[in-house]
């Protein structure tokens, strides 16, 4: 027999952010309202943001 195996979950990595209280409550509370929450929104956000700039910007990595 063979096992199934779950799907791998993608690596995260955790990023602190300092946000003023007030930007924070209302965007918290506009999420709420659309029915959304807020990593989803911030995680679309920088997709956006890296998906318009990634030709402008190359990484520098070591070259092989």
């Amino acid at each position: 027999m063979r096992k199934i195996s779950k799907a791998e979950e993608p690596q995260v990595k955790r990023m602190n952010l300092n946000v003023p209280v007030e930007l924070h409550n209302t965007f918290k509370s506009i999420t709420a309202l659309q029915g959304q929450n807020m990593t989803d929104v911030l995680l679309d956000f920088i997709a956006d943001y890296v998906a318009k700039h990634s030709s402008a910007a190359k990484p520098k990595g070591r070259r092989k």
